[in-house]
């Protein structure tokens, strides 16, 4: 770490921030998604599919 500069070291700081910030943009509604067809419907609910999403 001591050969690089405090710029290139924002540089970095800065790209993994705007990395992270396309993956959660772009990945939470998915996974939000993927886990609750994993967990299924609650007891007395109807069955979740993909077509209960869509048309409710």
């Amino acid at each position: 770490m001591g050969s690089q500069s405090n710029g290139q070291i924002k540089e970095k700081v800065g790209c993994l921030m705007t990395v992270t910030r396309t993956v959660f943009y772009y990945g939470f509604i998915p996974t939000v998604l993927i886990l609750g067809f994993w967990k299924g419907s609650d007891e007395g609910a109807p069955p979740l599919t993909v077509m209960s999403l869509l048309w409710q």
